[in-house]
């Protein structure tokens, strides 16, 4: 069905409606929550709230063309007040403890990132898993985040900076 005429509907109270619009996209808002809470039920409280909210204020939608990026928006601040409400930080991925001779350069490297991630400020955290975990371009990141393109640009610049100055930078360096 057409996006207009399913907004349409669900501004009209269609539950139905909104729940399609959802479900067309819902891988893309699960990897979008699982980023910011990085806890499959949290995912699922924020998806739940987001739907709620997006049926509440669907009425506030000018253009039916931004259902996704309003609703992805939406999303993005229901993970944020999840976070608030535990009073945490995006923690790292439980990852198994595997002896160290058994682990590999790639792997270690990894877990070296993800830790020094964890260092850089909450907005430069953001920016970097929104552009390079779910591989978003500057423009949805900007769109998500409620911010400039240019403030995004710097909050990746500034946060991948400080990650090889923490890391050595090596095969980084800029002729």
């Amino acid at each position: 069905m057409d996006l207009k005429i399913l907004v349409k509907q669900a501004k009209q109270q269609n539950q139905d409606a909104l729940i399609d619009l959802i479900m067309a996209q819902k891988d893309d808002y699960y990897r979008l929550a699982y980023v910011y809470v990085n806890n499959e039920s949290d995912v699922l409280d924020a998806m739940q709230d987001m739907i709620v909210t997006c049926f509440e204020k669907i009425d506030q939608l000018k253009d039916p063309n931004k259902f996704y990026s309003w609703s992805k928006t939406i999303l993005v601040n229901e993970c944020k007040n999840i976070l608030r409400k535990k009073k945490k930080v995006v923690p790292m991925e439980k990852l198994k403890q595997e002896p160290k001779a058994d682990r590999t350069s790639q792997h270690d490297d990894l877990l070296a990132i993800e830790q020094e991630i964890h260092h850089l400020n909450e907005k430069q955290q953001e920016a970097i898993k929104l552009r390079y975990v779910l591989d978003l371009d500057i423009k949805t990141i900007a769109a998500l985040t409620e911010t400039s393109e240019g403030t995004v640009k710097s909050r990746l610049s500034n946060g991948i900076k400080k990650l090889r100055e923490k890391l050595g930078g090596v095969g980084h360096e800029e002729a």
